[in-house]
């Protein structure tokens, strides 16, 4: 018995649905992550090392977005000014910071520090 010869079409072969996220969907922040982060931080900058305060303009992920394990949560985070950013992903210091950070396994302490 052989089963019949039954092809398909390229619409059909290309119509499938990913059920996994992608790298890039798993480092995106949602809305309600970042209305929470906001609301968190007050607006200000929640590292403080360089600026002591200033307004928080950027997000900033713990774990860098192209290798986060999960979808990126509100703990994953800090709302940072464009110096304190830049200090955590490119000098040593703010990367043993963000290390330090990870150890404890969320970013939602900063908020009762005062520098």
């Amino acid at each position: 018995m052989s089963l019949p010869f039954r092809p398909y079409s390229k619409e059909e072969q290309v119509r499938k649905v990913r059920t996994k996220p992608t790298q890039r969907q798993m480092g995106d922040i949602s809305n309600k992550v970042d209305k929470h982060l906001k609301q968190r931080s007050g607006g200000l900058c929640e590292v403080r090392h360089l600026c002591k305060g200033a307004q928080a303009t950027e997000r900033a992920h713990t774990i860098g977005r192209r290798i986060i394990p999960h979808k990126t949560t509100v703990d994953d985070l800090f709302h940072a000014c464009n110096a304190c950013h830049l200090w955590l992903d490119r000098e040593p210091a703010g990367i043993r910071f963000k290390r330090s950070v990870l150890e404890i396994g969320t970013t939602t302490y900063l908020k009762g520090l005062s520098r």
